[in-house]
Parts: C-alpha cells; structure tokens; sequence
C-alpha cells in the first residue's frame, strides 16, 4: 500500500510538488487560506507593537527588589523559544544565569530572589500556568506574557504581576517576535540585556524588508525564500549555525520545517557537527561511492529521483559574544564553516548557505529567522499542505485532553 510519497515509501518516492504555484501570487492566496504568509509578514510589526504594549505595562515594579538571582523564562514551543532568545541575546557577559523551562511547574530551585516570566501566545497553556501559580506560591516575582482576557492575565493580576498582552492573530510559530520583545524587555529592565529603541527599530526594519524579498508576488529567481525552498525540495535538511545566534536560528528552521512544511530536519551547531554528526555527509542519505553513485540506488534510476540530505549553513560572522576581547570574529568558526562546506562538496551534498546581516544580536538573528520562516511555508505549499493547519498537533491535543479525562 502506498504511504503519502509516491512509489516506495520513504527514500525513493517523492511527494507531488507543484512548482509552478510558488510563482503564481493568486495560487498562493488560494492555497494559504489562514493567511501565515501574510502573518509571517506583520513580523516587523510585531515587534513595534509589542515594544509598545510593554511600555505601557508596569515592569518597573520587577526591579525595585534589585537585581534577580536567576531568570526562568516558562513556555512550551515558540513560547520557550523565546528564553533562548533572551539567553542567546544577553550572551556570556549575563550577570545572572537564564533558563528557558519546557516543563510544568518552575525548578524547585526557583524562590524568593529570581525572576519568572511565563509565557504563552494563547494564555492558556498548562505549563505558562503552572509556573505562574508556582512562582506567586513561592515568592518569585513574576511577569506573564499572552493573549488579552485569558487566564494567565487573571492569574498574573491576582499575583498583582505585570502582564503584557500579545494580541493572538496567529499560531505561536508566526507571533515569535510579538513573544519575545517583551520578554527581552522584561530583562532589559532588570539590566541583564543591552536591547535599546535603535536596536528594535533596526530589527523591525530589517525583518520588513525581508518580507519585502521574499512576498509571494516575487519570483523564485528573484525571491530568497522560494529559492531555498526549492533548494530543499525532496530532500532531508541538514541545518548547522555557525554561532551561537545562527544555531538558535537553526533549530527555529527546523521547527518551522516541521510544522509547515511537514520536513523532518537535523539542527544544531557546527561545533555539534564537528563531532560526530558531520558523519551523515557520509551516510545513506548523503555519502556516494567513489565511483560518484549512491551505492543503494537501483540500477537505471537517476539521481534526481533519490532523496539526499541537503545542507543549509547558518553563517555568523558579525560582532556577538562568539568573538574574542577585541570584538574580532573567531576565525575558528569561519574555518569550520569553510570545512564543512568542502566535505559536503566533495561528497555531492548540495549546500544553501544564510548569512546573518545587520549590527545588533538582535538584529543579525532577525536576519537569519525570516527567509527561512518564509522558505518553510512555500516549501509546504508547493506540496499542497496547509501551513496554518496542522492536523496531528491538533489530534494529539485531544487525544491528550482524552487520557486526561
């Protein structure tokens, strides 16, 4: 019986991919009935009106206790995400440790002298809630961050805690900057990251031009965002950041890999990849003989028709924390990223390769998150899925509120 790719199941067979959709701008609307291309756009808005929601909240109060022992930041997906944002953002030089928390509930560690801040796009995830009701319980100051009239804002104003309200226009992995502005705010007013107006309207800025390049009126010549998308058509994404921003940025293209376009994908960083997982150049779905033929393909199939690992490279190489004392890019991760490129190569591994532009941390992540985020939805839509639906996150959610019950 045929599974959902065409032929055999799984290596060989490729799902049916429509690549004259991705230039036509109406087939596109058509096929993205949600609107996540257009909700993926509002990405420089999200963070001016998230700038300006927090402004208007009273964070101040977090920071007459002086400076917190530890920050736990509790979500669950993009919402978790965000932690390591701020975590990435602030870098070494942090004076106190962060923590992005998956689970529910807070560490038992977490008390009197720390900082938590749930989060959660919706308002209502259990793990955001337990860790709110946790750090009100123990003493913890806290600040909760989601959709307005939820209860998490209830929650939040009987602990007498700063709430940010997100406006919930779209799924959580199309509203990361409207989850994370806040949160580096929050930090901000703690003084543990240096994220100032300039350094938002630039990331704002640079995430409106991206949208820019990558609208689906421009064509996949033109368009960097389709072109990587075809870049990775029918193939398994093997995605290495080249700094500690690039790497974050990595795994935020394989979630959205994932969920919109339905791609399992490796990530990590290049260091990770140095030891041990550069060995999938070598392997199955990458290595060839040295006779140049994969030494699993069937006699008279071509190469065009094998699935194979496709390289994308994340590349850093502005000024952050992976630099020495005098603000110089480690040349170390600029060789590595140089080395890994050539075995690829020389092994028949095609390589795409995203380099980080702008100043700030912030902005230089912005730069490496949006063409991919755009990338994974046309990727999708060339294969017929809906990015806004996703029906087994949907399915396990109420076979998970069934086992509950």
């Amino acid at each position: 019986m045929a599974g959902p790719f065409e032929g055999e199941a799984g290596v060989r067979g490729h799902r049916h991919l429509d690549l004259d959709l991705l230039d036509d701008a109406e087939a596109l609307a058509t096929a993205d009935p949600g609107g996540m291309l257009r909700a993926t756009a509002s990405s420089g808005a999200q963070v001016r009106e998230s700038a300006a929601l927090a402004a208007e909240a009273n964070l101040g109060s977090i920071a007459d206790e002086g400076r917190p022992r530890a920050v736990v930041v509790a979500g669950v997906g993009t919402a978790a995400r965000t932690g390591e944002i701020l975590a990435t953002v602030a870098g070494a030089r942090c004076p106190v440790p962060v923590l992005a928390h998956r689970s529910a509930g807070i560490p038992g560690w977490v008390g009197a002298g720390d900082v938590v801040i749930a989060v959660s796009a919706s308002g209502r995830s259990p793990e955001a809630l337990a860790a709110a009701e946790a750090a009100s319980r123990r003493g913890a100051r806290l600040v909760a961050i989601g959709a307005p009239d939820s209860e998490l804002q209830s929650m939040a104003e009987r602990a007498r805690a700063p709430f940010i309200p997100v406006p919930r226009r779209a799924p959580a992995r199309a509203s990361l900057w409207a989850l994370t502005v806040p949160v580096l705010l929050a930090a901000r007013t703690l003084g543990l990251v240096k994220v100032n107006e300039a350094d938002l309207a630039e990331t704002a800025t640079r995430l409106d031009m991206d949208a820019d390049r990558c609208r689906p009126a421009l064509e996949s010549f033109v368009n960097p965002a389709k072109a990587l998308a075809l870049d990775l058509a029918n193939s398994i994404p093997v995605i290495w950041g080249s700094s500690s921003l690039a790497t974050l940025a990595a795994r935020r293209f394989a979630d959205t890999l994932s969920s919109n376009a339905r791609y399992p994908a490796v990530a990590g960083a290049l260091g990770e990849a140095g030891r041990g997982r550069v060995g999938l150049l070598d392997g199955v779905y990458g290595g060839l003989t040295e006779a140049g033929r994969d030494i699993f393909a069937d006699p008279g199939e071509s190469d065009e028709d094998v699935t194979r690992l496709r390289l994308v490279l994340l590349r850093d190489g502005g000024l952050s924390d992976d630099t020495d004392d005098q603000g110089e890019p480690l040349a170390v991760e600029e060789r590595r990223a140089d080395a890994v490129q050539a075995l690829a190569e020389r092994r028949g591994v095609r390589v795409s390769v995203v380099t980080a532009e702008g100043a700030s941390p912030l902005e230089r992540l912005a730069s490496l998150v949006a063409v991919p985020d755009f990338a994974s939805m046309y990727l999708g839509l060339a294969h017929g899925l809906d990015p806004m639906a996703v029906p087994a996150v949907s399915e396990m959610k109420e076979l998970s509120r069934h086992e509950r019950a």
